[in-house]
């Protein structure tokens, strides 16, 4: 059985903001009252940077776009962004849209029949036989089971797959109100939006990919949720979040490691999906990492925000560019759930 390998990555991103530029030029106006000097410590304390947007809201204001209209520009933007990203995953991997035998597709910040799947593969020529699957509603951890569908296909098959994961959070400003809703500001606090794709080939050079695992505590399924609305697509987040991490991120990672005779120590790269800061402190402090652990993910988080389902790749990506490249990467993301994701890499070749 061949080893399922990622052979390339590419990366795309719309224009980007300074946080302090969106806070002066919209968010500032947009919260009001007790409100605006909270959001305003929030967003100074995101651990965020700069930030992209396909849809500006120092251009755009579309917090009052009705969800139809905010889904029809899902399309308009997502689709390029997507076409970018494939395009360098595939040059990257010496492949032609044609070679790909599966193309898995997530995204939880639009939809529409035909998808992106769909549309990708007829403009950039893939083979009518290339049988497509797209995962929504899954969220952050999103690209972690899209790379075990991945895995499984190259594995059984044979033959290349192609992963995308393309979201436009910034579709997604909620109407202002002069409510104190923290879970609303922390959420356009952190949240951007990029693409990235991953291709998976069987054997060669690259990270192979040993496993992909979960647990999911459906006891605090109401923590995280992303509810379609009549004004876009609504993010809860409780404060609680960490806490549930906290109970079950050590086990995750140590069971994944001991399945492949190894333990923490030996990991040299940590792509951690920066949920927040204290996502990543409370993972830094559960798995008893040292300092540097997570800087691609600190630096991700300051640079790019929270992407949701492509963060964690832009993170690899990173890792993988680096000018020594780590040997043995796990993967951990969170989401809906409440799910923990994790992956294990080993660079060959």
């Amino acid at each position: 059985m061949p080893v399922p390998v990622i052979a390339g990555l590419g990366t795309a991103q719309p224009p980007s903001a300074s946080q302090d530029e969106l806070w002066e030029g919209f968010f500032s106006r947009h919260f009001s009252g007790t409100t605006r000097s909270l959001a305003q410590r929030i967003f100074a304390n995101s651990g965020v940077t700069r930030r992209q947007a396909a849809v500006n809201p120092l251009l755009e204001d579309v917090s009052e776009w009705p969800t139809e209209r905010r889904m029809r520009r899902y399309q308009v933007e997502a689709l390029p962004l997507g076409k970018e990203a494939v395009g360098r995953a595939l040059t990257a991997a010496g492949l032609d849209a044609g070679d790909v035998g599966m193309f898995i597709v997530c995204s939880c910040t639009g939809y529409a029949t035909p998808g992106l799947d769909i549309l990708l593969a007829r403009d950039l020529g893939m083979s009518p036989s290339t049988q497509r699957m797209f995962v929504g509603h899954m969220g952050c951890y999103a690209a972690l089971p899209g790379l075990g569908a991945a895995s499984d296909f190259v594995s059984a098959r044979g033959r290349p797959a192609l992963l995308l994961c393309a979201e436009l959070t910034s579709l997604h400003i909620q109407p202002s109100s002069a409510r104190v809703d923290t879970q609303q500001i922390v959420s356009h606090a952190l949240f951007s939006d990029a693409a990235v794709a991953a291709v998976v080939v069987p054997g060669g050079p690259g990270y192979a990919l040993r496993e992909v695992t979960s647990v999911t505590d459906t006891s605090t399924a109401d923590h995280m949720t992303w509810d379609v609305t009549d004004a876009g697509f609504r993010m809860g987040l409780s404060p609680k979040v960490p806490q549930v991490l906290s109970r079950h991120v050590r086990a995750l990672v140590d069971d994944l490691l001991a399945r492949h005779d190894g333990t923490s120590s030996e990991v040299d790269g940590w792509a951690v999906h920066p949920g927040g800061p204290r996502i990543l402190n409370v993972v830094e402090r559960e798995l008893a990492l040292p300092p540097q652990a997570l800087a691609a993910s600190w630096a991700t988080l300051d640079e790019h925000g929270n992407c949701s389902s492509p963060t964690v790749l832009l993170i690899l990506d990173r890792l993988a560019r680096a000018t020594t490249a780590p040997s043995r990467i796990v993967m951990l993301a969170f989401g809906p759930g409440l799910t923990l994701y994790a992956a294990l890499l080993d660079r060959q070749g």
